[in-house]
């Protein structure tokens, strides 16, 4: 009797970082490539080729068009969102009422809120069928309605808050699709990197984007499918809404 033929090797998951170039993103990237149980790891970023700019809905569906290409057969089983912006050389987080201005609160939600959909829009689909799945995006504390006790940042912390709700509303829809897979949101803490460098204040911790890259990754490892659609930090605590 001929033996029963081996049964086919399953590919390695696939992952995509977003904000590759950017210093948490580069290394959450670096440290996927290091575990070596994700291949490809794909690096998108304004930067790269093709070209994902989260302000540009043009780009990011020309990136997911080109995919299947890209993965070369591996199911997609990780997406990190590390796209995000505080401030620029033209804007700086408000500090009072005063400082409102339409067009930085644009911006701010352009990239923060906005953005991060339309990559939910374009790749939460594509996440494998089979087996645990993940599309996560850093948010942060500060757009936590429930813990802002300082005030300021206004369109930062809305920007966020509004990104915290594109993220609970997306994972209700991925549960009724893909049943194991997740949509969270995750504040990293405060990294060092070129976002945070001018508003970290003495005595705070800081962490190297290597460091909070690892926290992250264990974070996202640890995470069962009932933990769609919650806030998290770099510890796997809930935060509040």
């Amino acid at each position: 009797m001929n033996a029963p033929s081996p049964a086919p090797a399953v590919p390695p998951g696939a992952a995509i970082v977003v904000g590759a170039s950017g210093g948490i993103g580069a290394a959450l990237a670096d440290a996927l490539v290091a575990d070596g149980r994700f291949a490809p790891v794909l690096r998108a970023s304004r930067a790269g080729a093709p070209p994902l700019d989260v302000a540009d809905e043009a780009t990011i569906a020309a990136f997911a068009a080109g995919l299947d290409t890209r993965l070369a057969g591996a199911p997609l089983t990780l997406v990190i969102d590390a796209t995000g912006l505080l401030h620029d050389a033209e804007i700086r987080p408000e500090r009072s009422w005063r400082d409102i201005d339409p067009e930085t609160m644009a911006r701010s939600f352009a990239v923060n809120a906005i953005g991060p959909a339309l990559l939910v829009k374009h790749l939460a689909p594509r996440l494998a069928e089979d087996g645990k799945a993940t599309f996560a995006t850093l948010s942060a504390r500060v757009g936590s309605i429930g813990d802002n006790r300082l005030g300021g940042w206004y369109a930062y912390r809305a920007s966020k808050a509004a990104l915290n709700q594109i993220v609970r509303t997306a994972a209700i829809e991925l549960a009724r699709r893909r049943p194991r897979a997740l949509c969270v949101a995750m504040h990293p803490g405060t990294v060092d990197t070129r976002l945070t460098a001018p508003f970290a204040k003495a005595g705070l911790s800081v962490a190297t984007p290597e460091v909070a890259a690892a926290r992250l990754l264990a974070v996202l490892d640890g995470l069962a499918p009932s933990a769609t659609g919650g806030f998290y930090d770099y510890r796997g605590e809930p935060l509040p809404w």
